[in-house]
């Protein structure tokens, strides 16, 4: 479920806090849908992401503001519903609720029929039902046993305004009529009670695909093609969350190019270089994909996993009591086990062995690589320790060039790792004595290697 992996740290909160929804109750439902796994779903689900995308492009904001309006009006009837198909008499706030969505759901019906969009929401027709529950066809959110439900009602509320005296006895009697007119309409809804149930989910969606609509008119996400071959391609991918915090601040996101398959894929490069980002990045794209979103990029072809996992940084667990080194090795350990499955994996692991010694973790590093490379899943790993590649598609940072930091991904023979931590930590203005004595520790260190 979407839930479960919100708190991902590839910035997925970042997206869903940003989706402009109406209703608390469409958030629920998000928040409830199941991962895509399945080619024609995910295909469905873009098809209408398109639709409307060319909606919200196309329509007055008159009318937009309009259905906006309404899609606030959605409540969580769930309860009711459940009340409804087990034939439970349902009360005046529950007879209340089902017309309220009723009429709702006509309006934003007709509304979106208007602009062609009737089969892209496909809300099933409660006419009736709104007949049932406004038999005077006033067509008012607002529910009432009226007297045209009871011609013996009708008299009794009569004779209440005629003879006061006798108020508290016709009271009683008619309380039991109305308790039996409330009888009467719950078993007729009952047989509409799929429809009410399919609008209301119906107007959730409808609620959830526009703000993703918006989303990708506003982000200038893209709506990404299924990959056929089981690779991956993005151009011009860039994380919103980082790209909004480097616009605050007067800075622009330097958009990244990324190809990977199922063989591995080693990314390299200087600290600050940009190599976690890409993979949350990726993650966040994944994720996006498979939940019917927009991803950020320019142009997009995703292949579908069955599970995705993200390794990254400092992963201590206080509650389970685990070093980060403990917790990083279990993590791993993870995805190792599932690549053992005929599952389709993608794994992205950042800079494993990053919290133990050089030596052991360089070891780690090109073992995990040569146990992951046998294994017909995708990977794509970040590291600072020189290993060697194998069968790897290497991939660096630029680095530094003519002053500043190109963050664009170039393909390598080998996977050194540069060396500029020097130089990124001479452009933050560093101390300059310390950074001297490095180097010439540096070149002493060098000179000693050579000798």
């Amino acid at each position: 479920m979407l839930k479960n992996v919100i708190e991902s740290p590839c910035g997925l909160r970042f997206m869903l806090d940003g989706l402009d929804l109406q209703s608390g109750f469409a958030r629920r439902w998000l928040l409830e849908m199941n991962m895509m796994t399945s080619a024609s779903e995910i295909e469905a689900s873009h098809d209408v992401t398109k639709r409307f995308v060319g909606f919200v492009r196309t329509i007055d904001r008159t009318h937009l503001t309009t259905l906006l309006f309404r899609l606030q009006g959605v409540k969580d009837i769930r309860t009711t519903i459940k009340n409804l198909r087990q034939q439970s008499t349902l009360d005046d706030i529950e007879l209340f609720e089902v017309k309220h969505l009723a009429i709702l759901s006509t309006q934003v019906a007709q509304l979106l029929a208007e602009h062609g969009m009737g089969d892209a929401a496909r809300i099933p027709d409660l006419n009736d039902v709104i007949t049932i529950l406004d038999p005077d066809g006033l067509k008012m959110a607002s529910f009432y046993i009226y007297d045209s439900y009871c011609a013996e009602l009708q008299q009794l509320r009569k004779l209440m305004r005629e003879q006061p005296q006798q108020q508290e006895e016709l009271l009683v009697e008619a309380a039991e009529i109305e308790e039996t007119v409330r009888r009467d309409l719950t078993l007729k809804l009952h047989s509409h009670v799929d429809a009410i149930e399919s609008a209301l989910v119906a107007l959730a969606t409808v609620d959830i695909n526009l703000a993703r609509a918006r989303q990708v008119v506003e982000m200038q996400l893209c709506i990404p093609s299924i990959s056929a071959d089981g690779s991956s391609h993005y151009t011009a991918m860039f994380h919103p969350q980082v790209k909004a915090a480097l616009a605050r601040r007067g800075k622009a996101f330097q958009p990244v190019d990324i190809a990977f398959d199922t063989s591995p894929t080693l990314i390299t490069g200087a600290n600050m270089g940009g190599k976690t980002v890409v993979l949350k990045t990726i993650t966040l794209c994944q994720l996006l994909f498979q939940f019917g979103f927009g991803v950020p990029a320019s142009e997009a072809c995703i292949a579908i996993k069955d599970e995705i996992y993200f390794c990254i940084g400092d992963e201590q667990s206080i509650e389970r009591g685990l070093s980060s080194f403990a917790a990083e090795m279990k993590n791993i350990d993870a995805v190792i086990k599932a690549s053992r499955t005929d599952r389709k994996i993608l794994a992205l692991i950042d800079e494993p062995a990053r919290t133990t010694n050089p030596t052991e973790g360089t070891a780690l590093v090109q073992a995990l690589l040569k146990v992951l490379s046998s294994r017909h899943m995708s990977l794509v790993m970040t590291t600072h320790y020189d290993i060697e590649p194998g069968s790897a598609h290497c991939l660096r940072v630029k680095g530094f060039a003519d002053g500043s930091m190109d963050y664009s991904l170039v393909e390598v023979a080998g996977g050194e790792v540069p060396h500029e931590a020097l130089t990124i930590a001479h452009s933050l203005g560093i101390d300059h004595e310390w950074l001297d004595l490095a180097r010439k520790e540096l070149e002493n260190s060098i000179s000693e290697k050579t000798c």
